[in-house]
C-alpha cells in the first residue's frame, strides 16, 4: 500500500542512520524526498540513488543546521525542487557527553544551535509550505524523558526542550489541520551509537528487549506519524527505545 503518493517529504540529516531509513521508508510509500547533509555528500547521493531506483523524485541539499541562512534556504529548496512540501522530519542532530565543569560556550552554543534552534527555524520556514494535512515531525531521545547517567546534562536538555516545542508548535498549526510530533529514540545502530561500541552492553543493560533498534523500526514510526493513520496525534511524545523507560 503506497500511504504517500503524491506527498513531499524534506527529511534533514538524512544521508546516514535514522535519516537516511526515514527518507527510504517514505519513498517506499511513494513519496518524493529532499534530504540535506552537512558533509557527506556521497552518502547523501547514494540515498538519492536509491530512492530514485524506486521510482520517486529525490534531491541532495547541502546545509549545515547550525546555519540558519542555509537551513532556510534547503526549506526553500525542497519545496521548489519537489513541487510543494507536505512532511517536514528534523532528524539532523548532535551529540554531547561531558559533565557540567567541562562544558565550554562554544559547546553549549553548538547543542543549542543543531538541536534545538535549527528545529526550530526548520519548522517555521516549512510552515510557510505546509498544506491542511501537513506534518512536522521531530527526533528527540529517550533522554528527555529519564536520564540514565551522569555526563549526559546538555544532550538532554537539548531533546527535553523539543518536547516543549512540539506541544506549542501544535496548538499553533492544529488550526490548520497540521499535526506535530516528536518521536524519542533510544539505542539505535547508527554509526553515532553503533550496537558494538564500547558502550553498547551498559546500554543494553537497561532495556526490557535487550538489543538495540535499527534505524529502519524509528522510520516505521515517523512514517506512521506521517501517514493518513496519523491524522489525529498531534503534540505527542512517542517513546521507542526497547523499554529503557517503561
Amino acid at each position: 500500500m503506497m500511504r504517500m503518493t503524491g506527498k513531499k517529504a524534506l527529511v534533514t540529516g538524512g544521508s546516514r542512520g535514522i535519516g537516511a531509513a526515514t527518507a527510504l521508508r517514505l519513498a517506499q510509500e511513494g513519496a518524493d524526498v529532499a534530504i540535506t547533509y552537512e558533509r557527506a555528500r556521497d552518502k547523501a547521493e547514494a540515498v538519492v540513488g536509491r530512492i530514485r531506483a524506486l521510482g520517486r523524485k529525490a534531491i541532495a541539499l547541502q546545509a549545515d543546521n547550525a546555519d540558519a541562512e542555509a537551513l532556510k534556504a534547503a526549506v526553500e529548496g525542497a519545496a521548489h525542487e519537489l513541487g510543494g512540501l507536505d512532511i517536514l522530519v528534523n532528524n539532523a542532530g548532535i551529540w554531547h557527553y561531558g559533565e557540567v565543569g567541562g562544558w565550554s560556550l562554544q559547546e553549549i552554543d553548538a547543542i543549542l544551535a543543531v538541536n534545538v534552534r535549527a528545529v526550530i527555524i526548520a519548522s517555521q520556514a516549512a510552515a510557510a509550505y505546509l498544506p491542511e494535512g501537513g506534518r512536522i515531525i521531530t527526533t528527540g531521545s529517550c533522554l528527555a524523558e529519564r536520564v540514565t547517567e551522569p555526563g549526559i546534562a546538555l544532550y538532554a536538555m537539548s531533546k527535553a526542550a523539543l518536547v516543549g516545542f512540539t506541544k506549542g508548535l501544535a496548538r499553533d498549526l492544529g488550526p490548520r489541520g497540521i499535526t506535530v510530533n516528536v518521536v524519542h529514540p533510544g539505542s539505535t545502530d547508527t554509526d553515532m551509537n553503533p550496537a558494538a561500541g564500547e558502550q553498547a552492553e551498559e546500554q543494553r543493560a537497561r532495556m526490557a528487549i535487550p538489543r538495540f533498534g535499527k534505524p529502519e523500526d524509528i522510520a516505521g514510526l515517523i512514517t506512521y506519524l506521517a501517514s493518513e493513520e496519523g491524522r489525529f496525534v498531534t503534540g505527542a511524545g512517542l517513546t521507542i527505545d526497547g523499554g529503557v523507560n517503561s
